[in-house]
């Protein structure tokens, strides 16, 4: 008895220091690999984000955490988006980020006139990896709701993110995406959709992927129209880019989550974020190159 009131106790420190500190200690990051037998004992590397006052929480059986899969672009790592892995986490979310492709892989060539230009294998493969990677991690936290996922990604990883939705609807709490660019937005309106777009020449949408201003109305989707540029989407975007998707991000969140899923202290999140439909994101700032990134679409 006094052992489990200690553990209260110090539950509690932990939940009161963590609301009033934004200090990256209160996030917990982890890497594990797994290795799929029914692919040739593939490994599937994932990085592990969760706040660590909920990661005890969740290990006492005391609450069971909601769960996101962060999906990463085309030739980027799967740990070069922690500016959005740490604002699922601050929200008390377990937030997995599957590594997709490996070295070994064959590169992804667009194959014009196929479906979704050649990139459904690519787009199947990161499927698969979602799914092996939430049954082992069922085994390695069983106190969280891989059920209904948050479904996360950028360019490539949105794409995979976005075909998740459309195939198995009923496992998808929402999603997000940014700049996912061959797969159409599921427009019946089973989730709430948030998707950034980029103002980027290089990098457009296929006809028919993003729905019209009516259709996301009718859809609950939110499309936030940004002056930046494709590849600022990630870590190694300006920072001006990261702060203004992390504020959207968060507000969405907000707007949609229950009240028990609540952040460690986070910056002021962006009022624009009013109603569905295109939505300008506000002071963008300069719009960075892409001279030297890699290409993620």
């Amino acid at each position: 008895m006094k052992r489990g009131i200690t553990v209260l106790l110090s539950l509690s420190a932990l939940v009161t220091v963590a609301y009033f500190t934004a200090s990256k200690w209160a996030i917990h990051h982890e890497t594990i690999t797994f290795n799929d037998p029914s692919r040739d004992n593939r490994p599937v590397t994932v990085n592990v984000a969760v706040r660590r006052d909920k990661e005890m929480q969740a290990d006492a059986g005391l609450i069971k955490l909601p769960v996101a899969i962060l999906n990463h672009g085309n030739t980027v790592k799967n740990t070069e988006y922690s500016f959005l892995a740490n604002i699922f986490a601050a929200r008390g979310y377990l937030t997995i980020s599957p590594q997709h492709d490996l070295p070994t892989d064959p590169p992804m060539v667009t194959k014009v006139g196929e479906i979704y230009v050649g990139r459904l294998p690519q787009i199947l493969r990161g499927v698969a990896n979602i799914h092996y990677a939430v049954h082992e991690m069922r085994k390695i936290q069983p106190n969280a709701d891989y059920d209904k996922l948050t479904m996360v990604g950028h360019s490539m990883g949105g794409d995979i993110t976005m075909y998740f939705a459309k195939q198995y609807p009923d496992e998808i709490k929402k999603v997000v995406t940014l700049d996912n660019l061959r797969v159409p937005f599921l427009t019946e309106g089973k989730f709430k959709i948030l998707s950034f777009r980029s103002k980027d020449p290089q990098f457009k949408a296929d006809p028919g992927v993003v729905p019209d201003a009516d259709e996301c109305e009718k859809a609950g989707i939110t499309v936030v129209n940004t002056g930046f540029q494709h590849n600022d989407m990630r870590d190694t975007g300006p920072d001006n880019a990261k702060t203004s998707i992390q504020s959207m991000l968060d507000k969405f969140l907000e707007d949609n989550d229950s009240s028990a899923i609540s952040p460690v202290q986070t910056k002021v999140p962006n009022p624009l974020i009013s109603s569905p439909g295109p939505v300008p994101l506000a002071n963008p700032g300069p719009v960075a190159s892409n001279a030297g990134k890699p290409v993620t679409n």
